[in-house]
């Protein structure tokens, strides 16, 4: 059996996706970066949001997906839904909701502070559609191991592979904000092909080489 394949490339994930449409088998899995994390978009940043999703709803093939995990913040006395903006730059692209997953962060029941209790997990397509008869849960109990703090928990990377393994044709994951490669280790780990784009030469080199 040939080993599932992994490339991470060192580069801005919004010039990378903007080059093509990605093929037909290729299917995204990504969490875009807080305001805090792209503090020159100051107050651009939703905006600049809403647009990425959008960009990657577009790239994918008709029937191929989009999935975007997402934590809200609170933020100065306010609460931003980032689950609300996946769902307006997908709409923006004519992509339909598939399911929309929420994932634990903490045990229900805790108060938190910066952050929700929970994280989104939302996906994507403008082709496909699912059979009823094959739904999976909808609140997952827990996040999973997080190989760094910004990491989308294993537990639901799983979650996503195995959707993608079992309801769709895609068999490559690309993340285009890939951070340490948690997503194309999980992917990689169920014989998915990977591909990741990252800014960073530091977490670029975790990426290709992040095992779980």
């Amino acid at each position: 059996m040939i080993a599932a394949q992994r490339t991470v490339e060192q580069g801005d994930g919004v010039a990378w996706l903007a080059r093509a449409p990605l093929p037909a088998d290729h299917a995204i899995v990504t969490s875009l970066p807080d305001a805090s994390e792209v503090a020159t978009l100051g107050d651009g940043w939703a905006a600049w949001f809403v647009d990425t999703v959008a960009l990657a709803c577009r790239q994918v093939a008709e029937p191929a997906v989009a999935i975007f995990f997402q934590t809200d913040v609170k933020r100065q006395g306010r609460w931003v839904d980032k689950g609300y903006l996946v769902q307006r730059g997908a709409e923006a692209a004519g992509s339909h909701l598939l399911w929309h997953k929420i994932v634990c962060r903490v045990p229900p029941g805790t108060i938190t502070m910066g952050r929700p209790a929970y994280a989104h997990m939302l996906a994507f397509s403008r082709g496909l559609r699912l059979d009823a008869g094959r739904s999976t849960a909808d609140v997952l109990p827990s996040l999973g191991e997080m190989p760094w703090v910004r990491a989308m928990g294993v537990a639901a990377c799983q979650a996503a592979a195995r959707f993608l393994i079992e309801q769709t044709a895609c068999r490559v994951v690309v993340d285009p904000f890939c951070g340490v490669g948690t997503m194309l280790a999980v992917a990689n780990a169920h014989g998915l092909d990977a591909v990741g784009v990252e800014l960073s030469k530091r977490r670029v080199r975790k990426a290709r080489r992040l095992t779980l």
